[in-house]
């Protein structure tokens, strides 16, 4: 071979590999920008929410669904799919068991539902501790409220009643349940239950009726929306205990449930299931996602849910309707669930008791 021939032949191998290395440095890059493409591009995020429209818990959905798409990458759509059934079981059961650990279905159940696991409901088919808490939001005390032409005018008069008022509940791990089980315990009050509501607007829709004459909710929900807006200025309702350590001002007539604890001197052992019960109201109105879900996607939006709640349009927004940003982290809402279903037996067992 001619020494020309071996030096075309040298320059020919050298561009065939160039060649190859631009194609590979191509493909690299086209691989490495799909990788880097935000995952939620072009994708739609549910929110599940576990009760019907219109309530708090369906407000704050729509208020988060309206502003958390600018802080994730890729900018998604978001929606709100009510999910009512049992206390907000159904949305539960659906997002621990049926949705895909893809970070794309979020949910905002009932938040006693650590209640429902915990008294071995055969409808929870789900492990609170394993759900994965993104954080929460309304953090507060509760209020049990009654018509105002109701013959019972205080605990006084519900203990001393030879009929029990009807309070009206969507399930085991509502509001109502929650306060009249600790009265119940507590201080020996009856309440006659109803449930089975798929919400509270169709609850209070009882009571306007007559069909039943109580509720309990949190206190910031009695004083964010309507009916309660026109009840208040009417004189439609009266408000009977709060379970607040110092009295809310705006329910001054209703005593809290310490001092009552305090008169009827109630032992240590209510006072602690009193306790357990009232961490539905301390964990607020959580937001959850599937076990499963790839741990950057749930450290994204966990930032995100914060971030969101405290954008200044956000809190803007929130204080024209009245609803409270007070903002739980996923790591405390999840050490909160944690906290709970951790209880001493004797105290389980007298929660399991009460809900018989």
């Amino acid at each position: 071979m001619t020494t020309q021939a071996r030096r075309f032949r040298k320059i020919s191998a050298a561009c065939i590999l160039a060649a190859w290395g631009f194609l590979g440095m191509l493909l690299c890059a086209t691989n490495l920008f799909a990788q880097a493409a935000p995952f939620y591009k072009d994708k739609t995020i549910r929110i599940i929410v576990g009760f019907t429209s219109g309530g708090l818990y369906d407000q704050y959905a729509r208020l988060l669904a309206r502003h958390m798409g600018r802080y994730i990458p890729g900018n998604p759509t978001i929606i709100v799919q009510n999910m009512p059934g049992a206390g907000s079981l159904s949305a539960t059961n659906y997002i621990y068991g049926v949705a895909k650990p893809d970070g794309l279905t979020l949910g905002m159940p009932g938040s006693g539902i650590y209640l429902d696991q915990m008294l071995g409901r055969k409808e929870a088919m789900f492990d609170v501790a394993k759900l994965v808490w993104l954080g929460s939001v309304d953090q507060r005390d509760l209020v049990l409220y009654m018509k105002a032409d109701a013959p019972w005018k205080s605990i006084e008069d519900i203990l001393a009643a030879k009929e029990a008022p009807k309070c009206g509940s969507t399930g085991t791990s509502d509001l109502t349940t929650i306060m009249t089980n600790i009265l119940n315990d507590s201080l020996g009050v009856k309440f006659h239950e109803v449930r089975g509501y798929p919400g509270g607007v169709e609850i209070d829709l009882a009571l306007e009726k007559g069909e039943i004459h109580c509720r309990g909710t949190g206190i910031t929900t009695h004083f964010a929306r309507e009916p309660y807006f026109t009840w208040h200025k009417s004189g439609f309702d009266r408000h009977i205990v709060q379970t607040g350590a110092k009295k809310d001002p705006r329910i001054a007539d209703a005593p809290t449930l310490a001092e009552l604890m305090e008169k009827k001197k109630t032992p240590a052992l209510p006072r602690n299931v009193a306790k357990v019960l009232l961490v539905s109201a301390t964990v607020g109105r959580p937001m959850m996602t599937t076990p499963g879900t790839p741990p950057d996607r749930v450290k994204l939006l966990r930032d995100v849910y914060v971030k969101t709640l405290k954008d200044p349009a956000v809190v803007e927004e929130a204080k024209k309707v009245k609803m409270d940003l007070e903002i739980l982290t996923g790591a405390e809402v999840e050490a909160q669930i944690r906290d709970v279903m951790n209880q001493p037996k004797d105290v389980i067992e007298r929660v399991k008791k009460l809900s018989e």
